[in-house]
């Protein structure tokens, strides 16, 4: 059975409305295009045009993938963040736009440092796909800077890598397989052998309650080991408060996303650590906290 281009979408849309998806239509038109390799300024041009029974076979697996819930860019392996092209599957979280924010801010900050002859030293903690580390490592090319990307999930690390080769910045980045700081051992005094201006994570903060509660997509597909923040969501954050000063430059920073309800409770345990300055929060596009950034004593 053959189909006209237009019709086949609007069969995709009606699939994708009764399955609950967001942008159904948009979903539509993404995944053809991903089957033909074309962008979507071409099915302006060829709304009428007839397909052959092999494409519309081959769309309509994808149609069933995405009714079932898996996401667009799980099938189409591709998600856009920071202008740049990543490559994604079930091994690690979808970049989104709201961790575009942490990556201006780490950028934004870095540029107000002063260079050292050696360069600049980032940490990306939970790297999952390297969307942090390879944004930040592409956006100051020419800077003298040298990233760590850490990962307790080897999948993702691996990932992670053909990342940064495909966005042209490997040399710069050095990849590590540990939970949180495990990879980086500490001296007889008990700092890190390796110190950084600046530590950016993205850790696990859903509850662990509320991980049932999630879209279809997120809780069916999505990685729960980088979801799973513990009973309070809390639990990466203190792990990662308690230990990062250690591995902090003097002046250096600790950059986290942190959930929109979480604005208040990250900085307390920041306080109660004592082992920094004031931190400081910054809000989203939404205007919901998202950020907590603060400096090492």
């Amino acid at each position: 059975m053959s189909l006209l281009l237009k019709d086949i979408l609007n069969i995709a849309e009606t699939r994708f409305k009764d399955s609950g998806c967001l942008t159904p239509r948009l979903d539509a038109e993404i995944l053809f295009c991903h089957l033909i390799k074309k962008d979507r300024s071409y099915l302006f041009l060829h709304y009428g045009d007839e397909l052959t029974e092999k494409t519309c076979e081959e769309y309509f697996k994808l149609i069933d993938l995405r009714a079932s819930g898996m996401p667009v860019q799980y099938i189409t392996g591709h998600q856009e963040f920071m202008g740049l092209e990543f490559m994604v599957n079930e091994s690690v979280l979808i970049p989104r736009q709201d961790t575009e924010l942490l990556v201006e801010t780490a950028i934004e900050e870095l540029k107000k440092m002063k260079m050292p002859i050696g360069g600049l030293d980032v940490l990306d903690l939970c790297c999952g796909s390297g969307a942090i580390a390879v944004s930040i490592a592409y956006h100051m090319k020419g800077s003298k800077i040298k990233i760590v990307a850490s990962d307790i999930s080897s999948q993702a690390i691996e990932l992670a890598k053909i990342n940064a080769k495909n966005n042209g910045v490997s040399d710069v980045i050095d990849f590590k397989v540990g939970d949180l700081f495990e990879p980086f051992p500490k001296n007889r005094k008990g700092k890190g052998k390796k110190q950084f201006n600046l530590i950016a994570s993205n850790p696990p903060y859903i509850k662990s309650d509320s991980l049932t509660t999630l879209m279809r997509e997120v809780r069916e597909h999505e990685p729960m080991i980088a979801l799973d923040g513990g009973i309070d969501g809390l639990d990466f954050y203190k792990r990662i408060i308690d230990d990062a000063h250690s591995y902090l430059k003097s002046g250096g920073l600790l950059l986290l996303e942190i959930g929109y309800d979480q604005g208040q409770r990250v900085p307390e345990l920041i306080r109660n650590r004592g082992y920094y300055g004031e931190p400081r929060v910054f809000k989203d596009l939404a205007g919901h906290d998202r950020l907590v950034l603060v400096e090492a004593k």
